[in-house]
C-alpha cells in the first residue's frame, strides 16, 4: 500500500498544510492522518500526547483558542462535513505576528494542519461537521485561552454568508466572553 502524504509550507513559519493518505474502494475509504516516522522524515517533529474530537452544527464558531501555557501544537483535521479553518500567529516576535490564513477542511479532501504553538486556533462550521485535535500536550483547563473571533485587530473576514449571515452564528458562552486582542496583548505581551 503507498501511504503517501504531501507536506505544504504555508505563509505562516510553522503552519503546514498535510494531504493525508487516502484510499478509496468498493467498501468505503481509509485514511491514514498521522505517522511518526513520515512526519520526521519531513522534518516535523510531533509527539501525540491526547486527541479530542468535537462535533459542530453549521454556523458553529469555535475559537480563536489556545492555551497561554504549556502551549500545544495541534494537527487540526474535519473528518466530516466542511469548515473553514482559522490560524492566527500571536508570537510577537516573529515575522508573521498578528497574521491569519484561512484553510477549507473537508471530511471529503482529507486535508489537515499542524498548527504550530505560540498560534490562535478556530473555525467556522460550514456543514453539520465533526472536527479531530491531535495535541501535542495536554489540555490544562486552567491555561485555557482566547480571543475573540471577531476583534478588529485581527480583521478575519470570515464568510458568513455562507451560513446565512451573522444572526446565524451559534457560539458558547465561554467564547462569547473571549478577551480582545488588546487585552491579550496588555496581559500576555510575551506569549
Amino acid at each position: 500500500m503507498n501511504q503517501k502524504f504531501a507536506f505544504h509550507e504555508t505563509g505562516i513559519p510553522g503552519l503546514v498544510e498535510i494531504e493525508a493518505f487516502n484510499t478509496d474502494d468498493n467498501r468505503g475509504s481509509f485514511t491514514k492522518d498521522y505517522s511518526k516516522e513520515i512526519f520526521e522524515a519531513n522534518d516535523i517533529q510531533f509527539d501525540l500526547a491526547e486527541v479530542f474530537y468535537t462535533t459542530s452544527k453549521k454556523g458553529v464558531i469555535r475559537g480563536l483558542h489556545f492555551q497561554r501555557v504549556k502551549e500545544q501544537a495541534k494537527l487540526v483535521r474535519c473528518v466530516q462535513g466542511h469548515i473553514w479553518d482559522v490560524v492566527v500567529d500571536l508570537r510577537k516576535d516573529g515575522p508573521t505576528f498578528k497574521k491569519w490564513l484561512a484553510f477549507d477542511l473537508t471530511g471529503e479532501n482529507h486535508k489537515e494542519l499542524l498548527v504550530p504553538k505560540g498560534c490562535a486556533h478556530g473555525f467556522l462550521v460550514l456543514e453539520d461537521a465533526v472536527v479531530v485535535y491531535k495535541c501535542d500536550e495536554k489540555f490544562y483547563l486552567e491555561y485555557d485561552d482566547g480571543i475573540s473571533w471577531n476583534d478588529a485587530n485581527i480583521g478575519i473576514e470570515w464568510p458568513l454568508e455562507k451560513v446565512g449571515g451573522r444572526e446565524q452564528i451559534i457560539l458558547s458562552e465561554k467564547d462569547k466572553g473571549l478577551q480582545t486582542f488588546e487585552t491579550f496583548m496588555n496581559m500576555y505581551g510575551e506569549f
